[in-house]
């Protein structure tokens, strides 16, 4: 498997960056567009490894509907983008007034792409899954929220999932936010697949300090020997220098190429 990182919030070399997160992912025969950034940033460092997103990406996955994650949809058009339903409500942080949701409408995307919407893990190939809803089953993640609905509800991101990949009977598992809890998804990965050795877990980690939830979730992850750990975008330097110690983790920047 093979992923490129065509948005972080670090610039690397000739590539650009912003505020936001896209991978392109190529696996199983298949070309896939995890997350679009906030602007075309994507497309322009796309097209400094000589790919071209509009012509060759088969299916986009868009994590959940936060603005950093999938305002670049407004620059692509005519794919497969499979979400779950909730990514396109009105959302707001608290105290707020600036949408920080989509800025396309459910109804935009529709005309736009070929719209899935699904709750449930969706298969875009036998080992290929984007994992739907993910249960919010321990008592150190999801706990509380900065976020609210345009109805002034806590927003939980009900809609954040993450995609997993089964290589040689083991997981990779690519995390847009982990709203979820990185721990509550990778265990629903392990479910959803039926494979409990996890080999890399790369992404958005949402773990802003070296506190209770980044010490139990960095236990979580040494009890499951996950073979490499790869935080990025949303990891905030606290949680960040506590997996350096751990797992002597490297930055993530813009051109990046992993192989897995």
């Amino acid at each position: 498997m093979k992923l490129t990182v065509l948005t972080e919030n670090v610039a690397g070399g000739k590539f650009l960056a912003e505020h936001g997160l896209s991978y392109l992912i190529e696996h199983d025969g298949k070309t896939i567009l995890f997350d679009t950034g906030h602007s075309n940033v994507f497309l322009k460092n796309s097209m400094l490894i000589g790919y071209n997103i509009q012509d060759s990406t088969d299916v986009i996955v868009l994590s959940h509907g936060h603005w950093d994650h999938g305002d670049g949809l407004k620059h692509i058009n005519n794919k497969t983008l499979i979400t779950h339903p909730n990514s396109f409500i009105k959302r707001f942080r608290k105290g707020g007034k600036e949408n920080i949701g989509l800025e396309l409408s459910r109804a935009e995307i529709k005309e736009r792409f070929n719209l899935t919407e699904s709750v449930d893990p969706c298969y875009i190939t036998k080992d290929i899954i984007f994992l739907g809803e993910i249960p919010r089953l321990n008592n150190f993640e999801s706990q509380k929220t900065s976020f609210e609905d345009e109805h002034g509800n806590d927003d939980y991101v009900v809609d954040d999932s993450a995609l997993v990949i089964i290589q040689n009977n083991e997981l990779i598992i690519i995390t847009g936010c982990s709203h979820s809890g990185i721990c509550n998804i990778t265990e629903h990965a392990k479910k959803i697949s039926g494979i409990n050795k996890v080999k890399v877990i790369m992404g958005g980690f949402h773990l802003k300090k070296d506190d209770y939830q980044t010490k139990k979730t960095i236990e979580y992850l040494k009890q499951e020997n996950v073979e490499r750990i790869v935080p990025s975008h949303c990891t905030e330097l606290p949680a960040m220098a506590a997996f350096y110690d751990e797992f002597k983790i490297q930055q993530v920047k813009t051109g990046q190429e992993f192989q897995f």
